[in-house]
């Protein structure tokens, strides 16, 4: 072989190489690109999913509240009972 045989050899494995790598990359970056969108939705989808549970506790919160308040009403109610119960024996 001469040195002319030798360049195109090296040209030859330059443009497999080439024309291998190409799609390679095209093919990795869709996939990165994809992925990322579909972490994306699934992100939307937990911070949807967290809203809900907040305000979910929220409303757990003020049904707390009014129930504690009923609670405080009726220990008063029951404290005015007992006394007037103990003033009648």
């Amino acid at each position: 072989m001469d040195g002319h045989d030798w360049t195109e050899v090296v040209g030859a494995i330059g443009i497999f190489t080439l024309l291998v790598s190409f799609p390679i990359v095209i093919i990795v970056q869709f996939a990165k690109t994809r992925r990322a969108r579909v972490a994306g939705a699934r992100e939307d989808e937990y911070r949807r999913l967290a809203q809900t549970a907040v305000q979910a506790q929220e409303s757990n919160a003020h049904l707390l509240a009014a129930l504690h308040n009923r609670l405080g009403v009726m220990e008063t109610r029951l404290e005015t009972l007992e006394r007037v119960l103990k003033d009648v024996d």
